[in-house]
């Protein structure tokens, strides 16, 4: 593992340790706000994860960018087991599909201050999670 992977592993493993912990119990409180948790099983360990990220709500379903890229944990479950709940403003939603977005249409779903935001880090993987009706 180069430098650059630890710093991202490092990273990431106090953002699961300190910082999801605490936003997870603000989010399942919470009915504004773009943020929603992703509920899903390990792939190797079958246990239920919980993890926060922040969505933008659609008319069937929700979009969310990668903002750590492809190879996140919660991200290779959810793509494992082919569904997953997100909590959201108090309520469950189980999806069981996830579509690619383009940039401007994975952009739009988000308010204009987290747009600027994604458009100013250079973000670009969108996807959509369709809630099951």
């Amino acid at each position: 593992m180069n430098t650059k992977q630890q710093i991202r592993h490092r990273f990431l493993a106090f953002l699961k340790r300190y910082f999801n912990p605490l936003s997870r119990k603000l989010i399942t409180k919470s009915t504004r706000g773009p943020f929603a948790i992703v509920q899903h099983v390990g792939r190797r360990s079958g246990k239920l994860y919980e993890t926060p990220i922040i969505v933008g709500r659609t008319g069937d379903g929700f979009v969310f960018e990668l903002t750590y890229g492809p190879d996140v944990d919660w991200y290779k479950n959810v793509q494992a087991a082919g569904k997953c709940t997100l909590l959201y403003h108090r309520k469950n939603y189980v999806i069981n599909k996830i579509e690619p977005l383009n940039v401007k249409t994975g952009r739009t779903a988000f308010p204009a201050m987290i747009r600027l935001f994604l458009r100013l880090i250079g973000k670009r993987d969108f996807f959509k999670m369709v809630a099951q009706h």
